[in-house]
């Protein structure tokens, strides 16, 4: 094994991608295999079996919420009303004032 103190840091660099690399198609090898070793038990019991080898990741698309309460000394504070309150809405709140005034 190579001594890595004694490398360069663009040797040390070469040498995580290669040691990647390789883990990667080890990887893909191992999971073709097991693929593989699966179909042949579903067709061994008469089932087919259908994977999604598609590695395209989900992405979830999540909707910003339209702000509800607007901070009446400071226009440019908002909440939704989901979640915590933010502090300015606690403090008037504690203040004897209702939430229901600080609507958008």
């Amino acid at each position: 094994m190579t001594e890595y103190s004694n490398l360069s840091e663009s040797e040390l660099q070469a040498v995580i991608e290669n040691a990647e690399n390789a883990l990667k198609e080890k990887k893909t090898k191992k999971r073709k295999e097991v693929i593989a070793q699966i179909k042949e038990l579903a067709a061994s019991i008469g089932v087919s079996v259908s994977i999604n080898e598609d590695s395209a990741a989900v992405v979830k698309v999540v909707k910003k919420v339209a702000a509800k309460y607007r901070n009446p000394d400071d226009y440019s504070q908002t909440w939704t009303g989901r979640g915590v309150s933010p502090k300015w809405m606690q403090a008037l709140i504690k203040a004897g004032r209702d939430k229901s005034e600080f609507l958008i």
